[in-house]
């Protein structure tokens, strides 16, 4: 394999400065918080749920998962944090990740029947759709582990005093996830169900729509309607084993493909499955090959301040990540406030576009140049987000600012290599469109603990409302209240810097979860690799740019 001889990055950060010792501090009481509401996922609905399971021969979610994995595997959890600051269980009532099974990289999907007894909450719902899109742009098998009581009427009727809460979808829209489910398998994407206990009205849908399934006796039900039901809408009796349990589905439906004893059997089956599965890898590199990077990851704990005022050249982060810090950069002389290059992770070559600073209508130009030339080397691109937007003003608008601009997000969008994006520090405006966001059909976007994503700057927003109240109260010929707008703005300010905290994001289901910035290396070296197991193939070609 070709040997990375780009130059080696220097540093010049000084580890030893009040700064970099305070932001560190910072970073870490931020980790630990996160370590904490780790925990409190771990624990579901909490431990009396737990042993009430336990009670039944059934193990915890999360030991579900870790069996099915090979033993010291990394496992990359989706979403962790979905639905802090709501009334809801923090994760959202479901373990969603992808980690090894059988030597293949598979997304899992687990209810967890401790929270709310696996109901599909709005969160849980979300948590799905993110699951199955991973599989299918990815290419790598889907399974489910299903134990869930259905739709969480509680959600539907919806709450006041939720904050942050996802919006319940109305019935008529719902669905959508099996429809994905079949899509997976129209791709030739193996779909697995383990059912691990109840899979009743639309959650029979789950297995009905898989390539396989594996049932437990005397534990797993699958049915359209219950008993209860059932006699209300027929006058039929019967009890959930004759109606639709394991035995039954194994022996006379044939919608069970294999009938387990216990989880744990159910859980080696599946093993089984995944391990008879014909997947290979679409290229060979090789981690032989790969070098660690020259710099210590533990200083990417001090580079960002609280309140992200201070500028953190892009470079000191590249160099902590990519292998043996070598970076090729693009167009070094030309506009400084991104750099783009390519360098290796692993042993994979990557592009980077990475801020360091604003986006001026030079930086759009040199960017989607960029792009494209790794849609034509079929080259995926790393995003590290720490912009605070596209500069704004006389002088730019006449510098075609929206033009060239335009031209950026056009090459984001008809990008077809894999995009993985990490926001580090601030994502703001249409920056966080041009740098690859959510909305852009990235394959992963984690954030860090320092990252702030919003439609703006909190004071700028906040001073924008000022400035508009100011203005209509002169339209009407009215008193401005400046006592008041200071308390509003002050207010606003609060607020929005509140919302825009990486937490925040992240409770919302907006990333695939917040990282600690010293594993960004390996999660990016695992997201890199699960992207290979699709075709890595560049764009033909691209919308109309206004040139």
């Amino acid at each position: 394999m070709y040997k990375n001889i780009a130059p080696k990055l220097k540093s010049s950060i000084d580890r030893s400065s009040d700064s970099f010792i305070k932001n560190k501090e910072i970073m870490l009481e931020k980790i630990e918080k996160l370590n904490a509401l780790l925990k409190e996922a771990e624990l579901g609905g909490g431990q009396y749920h737990l042993d009430r399971l336990a009670k039944q021969g059934k193990l915890p979610v999360r030991d579900r998962v870790k069996l099915l994995l090979d033993p010291d595997t990394p496992f990359l959890e989706i979403s962790p944090f979905a639905a802090y600051g709501t009334s809801y269980t923090v994760g959202g009532g479901c373990v969603v990740g992808i980690g090894l099974v059988a030597g293949k990289e598979c997304v899992i999907f687990a209810n967890d029947p401790s929270v709310l007894g696996g109901a599909m909450t709005v969160y849980v719902q979300e948590k799905w759709m993110r699951a199955i899109q991973i599989s299918r742009d990815n290419k790598i098998p889907f399974i489910n582990f299903v134990e869930s009581a259905g739709a969480d009427l509680r959600g539907a009727q919806g709450s006041a005093t939720e904050t942050r809460q996802l919006q319940y979808p109305h019935f008529a829209s719902s669905g959508r996830s099996f429809y994905e489910m079949t899509e997976l398998s129209k791709l030739k994407i193996p779909v697995i169900s383990v059912v691990f206990g109840s899979s009743t009205a639309g959650g029979a849908y789950q297995p009905g729509m898989s390539d396989y399934n594996i049932f437990i006796r005397n534990q797993s039900k699958a049915f359209l309607a219950g008993p209860p039901l059932v006699q209300m809408a027929t006058g039929e009796i019967s009890d959930d084993e004759t109606l639709g349990g394991a035995k039954m589905h194994s022996e006379i439906s044939g919608f069970s493909d294999y009938l387990a004893e216990n989880d744990n059997d159910a859980i080696r089956i599946c093993r089984n499955v995944v391990n008879h599965l014909n997947i290979n890898k679409k290229t060979n590199f090789s981690l032989k090959t790969s070098c660690e990077p020259a710099f210590d990851s533990e200083d990417l704990l001090g580079l960002f301040s609280d309140d992200l005022k201070t500028q953190v050249d892009i470079r000191e982060v590249i160099m902590r990540i990519v292998d043996d810090s070598r970076f090729e950069e693009y167009k070094p002389l030309y506009d400084s406030s991104m750099v783009c290059g390519w360098a290796n992770v692993f042993g994979y070559p990557i592009g980077i576009l990475g801020n360091n600073g604003p986006i001026y209508p030079e930086t759009a130009e040199k960017s989607a140049t960029f792009i494209q030339l790794c849609n034509q080397t079929n080259t995926p691109i790393v995003f590290l987000h720490n912009v605070t937007g596209f500069l704004v003003g006389k002088e730019f608008e006449r510098q075609a600012i929206i033009k060239k601009g335009s031209q950026l997000i056009n090459a984001v969008s008809n990008s077809n290599v894999p995009h993985i994006s990490f926001i580090i520090g601030a994502s703001y405006g249409a920056g966080t469109y041009a740098m690859s966001g959510r909305a852009f059909n990235n394959r992963f976007l984690f954030t860090w603990p320092s990252a702030k994503i919003a439609v703006m700057g909190p004071k700028q927003f906040a001073g924008v409302m000022s400035l508009v109240r100011r203005a209509k109260a002169k339209r009407k010929g009215e008193k401005f209240d400046e006592k008041l707008d200071k308390q509003l703005v002050e207010m606003i300010e609060t607020l929005a810097e509140k919302e825009s905290l990486a937490l925040s994001a992240s409770s919302m289901v907006t990333d695939d979860g917040i990282i600690d910035p010293r594993d960004t290396r390996n999660v990016l070296g695992f997201s890199l690799s699960i992207s290979d197991n699709n075709l890595i193939k560049g764009a033909d070609g691209y919308g109309v740019f206004r040139l």
